[in-house]
Parts: structure tokens; C-alpha cells; sequence
């Protein structure tokens, strides 16, 4: 008696990279991962309303360093206030602060379901690449956000000083809030910038001489992006984020470089070669003789007549 073991059954993430899921279990497993993805950030929003004070203490950083921020409450002790305009101001801005904290801690989940979708339709190279890209964008987020606090925290003073109000001003407390993560959102997206150049170099769309050729637009529309998105009028803050990110640009070249030496590009035939080059054709001459003589085609014989077939009578009572 032989034991044989059964086969065992493909699982759903084997399935779907041979192809072998129908639409409607593409749509299931959609649902599903969904709702995971979703059970994960509901448990990231409960730990962000756990802790939606000390982040919100944090924000507050900048705007509670200033002496305008600071009053005497009932008991004649100074607290950093601000101003609220509506009564559910303070609940609805937790909550937002909850939804944030909870998109962060949820992230390993949300992210690992939305993964799991999409890397079956993926090569193997193509995942490899996608796991070094995540791993690089999520440092360079965290840089970005860590730079518009310091940004935030030494403009804040110069802009309500300028201001016609000069320094006794208190803010508005979800105008202040929404203008913070406004700018750690800017920072962090403008530092993923390298990171779509490499992305390009990698994927063979440009090369890194080519990205080397861009630096004057880049560091010009680093100091653009930068004097709009930082709020300090001054050149400090916009200095340091355009200086940032053309240090990044620079970093990414030189990834580039390495990326093309070790595939060995730039040493095809042709690529010194401008589009519009003319090849260069040998100059050797080959003499042409005479050809040889075409004999006339030979008289092709009429065909025969084909006789036209003899009508057929008909009888008046064929008619009816």
C-alpha cells in the first residue's frame, strides 16, 4: 500500500500571479483585502485618539515658544492658549489628529494588504526594486517632516512680528494645526522627488548623463518650490529646503551612475550618436557591367470562344 500525498491547493496569492483567479474572485479578494486594511487603521485611529494630546502638544511646539501665546488663566498662572471659534472645534481636531496617528501606526497593515493585491500582477525584479523604493521613501518622508518643524518652529516668530498685529496675536487653533501639517505634507513629498528620478533611471527612461544634463532646472525649480511652499518670508527656510533638496538631486545622479555602469550603458554602438546624425556609409565603388539580354516574352495564344449556351424555350403555361 503506497501513500501518496495530495496535492496541496494553491493558495490565493499563487492563484492570481499564473493568472488562474476569475473576476469575481479578483473582486473578493479586493473586498478582503479592504477590510483588513481597514480593521488595521481603525486600530491605528483608536491608538491616535489614545494619544492625540501629546501629538497635539508637539504641534504646538513652535506656536507655544512664542510670548504671545503665553496668558493668565483664573488661577493667575500662564498657559499657551488659542483661540477657537466654534464649539466643536477642540473634539473635531482630535479626531483629525486621531485619523493621522492612525494612518501612520496602520500603515504596516494597510500597506502590506495593498501590496499583497498588486504584487501578483509583478515580476520578480519588478518586487525586488519595490521593496528597496519603500524602504527608501519612507526615511525620506520622515526627513522632510523632521525639516518643516525645524522650519515652522524658528519662521513662525519673524511672520507675526512682521505682520501689522506685530507679536500680541493669539492664533486660531485648526487654522494653526492645518497650516503645520500643511507644510510637514509639502516637505515630505518634496523630498520623495529624488527618488522619482531614480525611478526613472532604473525603469531605462533616462539616463544619468542625461539627468546630470537637468541640474541648472533642477536647482532653479528647487529654489522655486521652495520660496512658495516655506512660510518664512526670509531666506533662511527656503535656502535650506532648496539646498536639501538639490543635495538629494546630486545623491540621486550619482545612484544613477552606478546604475548605469553596472547594467553597461553608454557603451552601445550608437550612442554617441545625435538622433538626427547622418550613418556613415563606406565609399568603396563596385564597377557594374552590362547586364544580360531579356528575350522578349513568347505569344501567348488566344483562348477559345466559349459558346453561349441555346435559350430555353418556354410554354405560355410555365408562368402560372
Amino acid at each position: 500500500m503506497s501513500l501518496r500525498r495530495k496535492p496541496k491547493k494553491p493558495t490565493k496569492f499563487q492563484q492570481a500571479a499564473d493568472g488562474s483567479m476569475t473576476l469575481i474572485e479578483h473582486v473578493r479578494e479586493l473586498r478582503n483585502r479592504l477590510f483588513w486594511a481597514s480593521i488595521g487603521i481603525v486600530a491605528g485611529l483608536i491608538v491616535g485618539f489614545i494619544v492625540s494630546n501629546y501629538v497635539f502638544d508637539l504641534l504646538s511646539g513652535p506656536y507655544c515658544n512664542l510670548d504671545s501665546s503665553w496668558v493668565l488663566n483664573a488661577d493667575g498662572v500662564k498657559e499657551c492658549r488659542y483661540l477657537t471659534l466654534g464649539a466643536t472645534d477642540g473634539l473635531i481636531l482630535k479626531l483629525k489628529i486621531a485619523l493621522w496617528v492612525g494612518l501612520i501606526v496602520g500603515a504596516p497593515v494597510w500597506l502590506f494588504q495593498l501590496w499583497a493585491f498588486i504584487a501578483p500582477g509583478l515580476h520578480r525584479h519588478e518586487r525586488k526594486w519595490a521593496y528597496v523604493f519603500v524602504a527608501i521613501a519612507a526615511p525620506l518622508f520622515a526627513g522632510g517632516a523632521v525639516l518643516a518643524y525645524f522650519v515652522v518652529e524658528h519662521s513662525l516668530a519673524f511672520i507675526m512680528e512682521a505682520g501689522v498685529l506685530e507679536e500680541s496675536q493669539q492664533l486660531e487653533v485648526t487654522s494653526y494645526i492645518g497650516f503645520v501639517t500643511t507644510m510637514i505634507l509639502l516637505f515630505g513629498v518634496a523630498f520623495e522627488f529624488p527618488l522619482v528620478l531614480l525611478m526613472l533611471n532604473f525603469t531605462g527612461v533616462v539616463s544619468a548623463r542625461r539627468l546630470l544634463s537637468w541640474w541648472r532646472a533642477v536647482v532653479f525649480l528647487s529654489f522655486a518650490f521652495a520660496a512658495i511652499a516655506t512660510p518664512d518670508p526670509g531666506p533662511f527656510g527656503m535656502t535650506l529646503l532648496a539646498a536639501c533638496m538639490t543635495l538629494l538631486y546630486f545623491i540621486a545622479v550619482l545612484v544613477a551612475f552606478l546604475n548605469d555602469k553596472r547594467k553597461g550603458r553608454g557603451k552601445e554602438l550608437y550612442e554617441g550618436l545625435d538622433d538626427d546624425a547622418i550613418s556613415e556609409l563606406p565609399e568603396e565603388k563596385v564597377p557594374v557591367g552590362a547586364s544580360d539580354p531579356i528575350a522578349a516574352p513568347t505569344a501567348v495564344e488566344a483562348p477559345a470562344p466559349v459558346s453561349k449556351p441555346a435559350p430555353i424555350e418556354r410554354r405560355y403555361d410555365d408562368m402560372t
